[in-house]
């Protein structure tokens, strides 16, 4: 278990013990903005089913998924590192079919926008474990 200062859910900067990967602030703001996605997805047209909706989704659920799979990883550092960096990758692929469901016109520009810079958020706070991964890892 880490002691980590971790931002709270009104902003506020806070320590505490992270127990699990779902007390991690990145993961919690992850998994929000793929819950956004998916419903936002829904609205796709049929014939992006298998395409676009599909892609869209996967990606962002990958990031989540990531990121757990990192923080049971963390007892060896460069297989923590390794998570968090495809974490990181998923997450700019996710930023890529936000791009593309907005110049196809399923979202507005304001979604998209915000979407995106929830997944710059996400890659930041990843990034900042990757480059200290001995805040996060097992001894």
């Amino acid at each position: 278990m880490a002691d980590l200062i971790e931002t709270g859910g009104n902003g506020e900067r806070v320590m505490g013990r992270i127990r699990h990967f779902r007390d991690l602030d990145v993961y919690q703001l992850a998994m929000r903005a793929a819950m956004d996605i998916y419903m936002m997805s829904k609205t796709f047209p049929a014939e992006e089913r298998y395409s676009l909706t599909d892609q869209i989704r996967r990606s962002s659920r990958s990031v989540c998924a990531n990121i757990a799979e990192a923080w049971r990883k963390r007892r060896y550092p460069k297989a923590f590192v390794s998570k968090l960096s495809d974490a990181e990758a998923e997450a700019a692929e996710t930023q890529v079919w936000i791009e593309f469901t907005y110049k196809c016109g399923y979202l507005r520009e304001d979604q998209a926008k915000a979407l995106d810079e929830s997944y710059e958020n996400i890659q930041g706070k990843i990034v900042n474990m990757i480059k200290q991964p001995e805040k996060w890892t097992i001894n």
